[in-house]
């Protein structure tokens, strides 16, 4: 797929919900208690959604997200 299509679509909504509440809570886990999935699953859907934008969304420190 090349980019202009790309732009085209609408990011997964799944990946969406995972990066609003990950910003908010600035942690994976509350993210996924809020959302009941594992915290697994919202770091997968992160990264699908970096995958998307093609930069990543959050600074990952030992320390949480910024």
């Amino acid at each position: 797929m090349d980019r202009n299509q790309q732009r085209r679509r609408l990011p997964p909504l799944n990946a969406l919900r995972a990066f609003e509440a990950a910003a908010r809570h600035l942690n994976f886990s509350r993210a996924a208690d809020e959302l009941s999935v594992t915290p697994g699953a919202v770091s997968q859907q992160i990264q699908n959604l970096e995958d998307y934008v093609g930069a990543a969304l959050f600074k990952r420190t030992p320390k949480g997200l910024l």
